[in-house]
């Protein structure tokens, strides 16, 4: 007898079922629970690497070591916030690696989506453009940490507690690295910027 779910079943299975199951080597297990995850996570990784085919090798490389970590995933956190955290390391990694090579760290021009204005005047329009250029550059020119920190929490919203998890710091430290990156996002655009974002 098999311990299969029936065609179609497996979407049906808890969370913690498809993680059973997937640490005992059940790779549709493992793939139900990632698939989940896998269009947010590049979501996060092309934030933080700014580049499409990048984030995908980022991504990919993330899977593979999740799929080959899940046996010491011991739930004591839930499943996305653990990929997301080897999904972000990865992507530090990546950027670290860059940045030692010497070479810049540019933000896709769609990567940041702006709130479009009320208003759709030409003036309006193209200052909203430029500010999201500059928000971009100055997100781009933060170290991988702050950088994180911000994506986790103000684009992508995840709550304080998650997004030092996936991290791996206390509450308090990324808190700190949070407050330090909007500052220096703060300081690169300049107050008359934010003023014009409204």
């Amino acid at each position: 007898m098999t311990d299969d779910p029936p065609a179609g079943a497996r979407d049906r299975l808890t969370e913690s079922e498809l993680i059973r199951r997937a640490r005992n080597g059940d790779v549709g297990a493992f793939e139900s629970l990632a698939s989940a995850h896998t269009d947010h996570l590049y979501a996060v990784v092309l934030r933080l690497v700014g580049d499409r085919t990048e984030a995908e090798d980022v991504v990919q490389e993330a899977l593979l070591r999740a799929w080959r970590g899940i046996g010491q995933f011991h739930s004591r956190s839930m499943f996305f916030t653990w990929l997301y955290r080897i999904g972000v390391n990865e992507a530090n990694r990546a950027l670290e690696k860059r940045l030692r090579q010497g070479r810049s760290v540019e933000v896709e021009d769609d990567s940041i989506v702006l709130v479009a204005p009320t208003a759709e005047q030409p003036a309006h329009t193209a200052e909203q453009h430029e500010l999201g250029e500059a928000l971009d550059r100055a997100i781009a020119a933060l170290r991988p940490r702050y950088r994180t920190a911000l994506v986790l929490r103000d684009i992508e919203g995840l709550s304080t507690r998650e997004a030092a998890e996936i991290v791996g710091v206390g509450e308090a430290a990324f808190k700190s690295r949070l407050h330090q990156a909007r500052m220096k996002v703060r300081a690169r655009l300049g107050d008359q910027a934010l003023v014009a974002a409204g």
